[in-house]
């Protein structure tokens, strides 16, 4: 699609979820506070953007707009970061919203334009197509190789049901490759995609893994990715699990028997950080490199959407410190959301951690949640300041800024 040209104009569906464009509504974007969207905050929808209808919810716009009209929305695909969500208006009886990153969507011309900023790009992380029954011939091959192994049981499931490319990884025998540990966890966050509350208003997006796998498992697959991957990576902690850190003799003891046989690629772990011995008894193991999971470097904020059991924020800070002086190639793992993540005191709370400890990137995730049901839970800003204002100022305290795992 070419450069956004002209004005923007109102994009919205009816029931039937078909999308129509009209020229004389200015639509109005959230930001944390509801204003119009900028023209350098619009590019045009990048392939792989999927619309979203906001059941019973009605768009902002200038001059309101007319008639029986959903609100828009869209998921970007990988390697995006939302600048704005969308400023919609929700009837008394609409549900909770499902868990997706709602972005701001409009028209401008003819054309659908979303408010994003590419952040990254990495073919592993690229949709692929499969001709009919491919990804499942490739899964029932490897799987013949190592037919008791539970873990390949697992991320074939999630690489089926859910398309998860870090699952797909394992049998496509490319980039970082996942291995899903735990089936307990320690937080109980408002967006969590694999175990909601009982009362939560809204379900997981997928089924967490149910039993725990052993070290031998693990280090199976692990193994056999390294043989095939020369620079590729292994992860323990994925979207279908919980906590790893709470199963971490079992990732030492993987770690040492993956160490044992291959001395090439990367392991690494995704975790809350929530537990400093467990993450040392992993490094003295032979983990190299450690993405630790936040939506804010405030205790309140980061509080009310983890809703941490039995540790803190300091913990994390501590467990990213502790990597960080023990030589790990240390990520954050950013949970972003306009109006929190760009708030001024967000913003100089980042700056005063980062020049804390040694951050060699942050990757900026989207937040999948309801807005209005995350802004209820952390509170509105005071002063956002912007995403590209956020962003520009990860950069400048010293990270890299993107959204996939690097390894160099």
């Amino acid at each position: 699609m070419g450069t956004a040209v002209g004005r923007a104009g109102l994009a919205y569906c009816d029931r039937d979820g078909r999308i129509y464009f009209d020229e004389n509504a200015t639509p109005l974007a959230d930001a944390g506070i509801v204003r119009e969207a900028q023209r350098g905050e619009l590019i045009p929808a990048p392939a792989g953007t999927l619309p979203l209808v906001l059941p019973m919810c009605r768009p902002v716009a200038a001059p309101a707009a007319e008639g029986a009209k959903y609100a828009l929305a869209a998921a970007l695909p990988a390697g995006y970061t939302r600048l704005l969500l969308p400023a919609y208006e929700s009837d008394p009886k609409a549900p909770t919203l499902p868990l997706f990153g709602y972005t701001f969507a409009c028209a401008v011309g003819d054309e659908l334009h979303v408010a994003a900023m590419r952040t990254d790009e990495s073919e592993d992380w690229q949709p692929r197509s499969f001709a009919s029954g491919e990804l499942e011939s490739t899964l029932e091959r490897r799987r013949a190789q190592d037919p008791s192994n539970r873990v390949l049981a697992q991320v074939a499931r999630c690489s089926l049901e859910y398309g998860c490319f870090t699952a797909q990884n394992v049998f496509l025998e490319r980039g970082e490759a996942a291995l899903p540990v735990s089936p307990s966890c320690n937080a109980r966050c408002i967006g969590c995609i694999s175990e909601q509350d009982p009362q939560a208003p809204v379900p997981s997006s997928q089924e967490r893994i149910s039993y725990e796998v052993s070290a031998r498992e693990l280090a199976r697959v692990a193994v056999h990715h390294l043989e095939r991957v020369e620079d590729g990576i292994v992860s323990f902690g994925q979207g279908c699990e919980g906590e790893p850190l709470l199963r971490s003799i079992v990732i030492a003891r993987a770690i040492e028997m993956i160490r044992a046989q291959r001395r090439n690629g990367t392991i690494n772990l995704n975790t809350n950080g929530s537990m400093p011995k467990a993450l040392r008894r992993c490094i003295d193991a032979g983990l190299d490199a450690v993405r630790v999971s936040l939506n804010s470097f405030r205790e309140s904020v980061y509080a009310a959407y983890y809703r941490p059991m039995g540790y803190a924020l300091s913990d994390v800070f501590t467990c990213v410190r502790l990597a960080a002086s023990s030589g790990l190639r240390v990520s954050l793992n950013l949970l972003t959301h306009p109006g929190i993540t760009d708030d001024a005191g967000e913003v100089d709370a980042m700056r005063a951690f980062l020049a804390s400890a040694r951050i060699d990137m942050i990757q900026t995730r989207t937040l999948n949640v309801d807005p209005h049901w995350y802004f209820g839970a952390v509170g509105r800003p005071s002063r956002p300041l912007g995403m590209r204002a956020a962003l520009a100022a990860m950069r400048a305290a010293g990270p890299a800024v993107g959204n996939f795992t690097h390894t160099h």
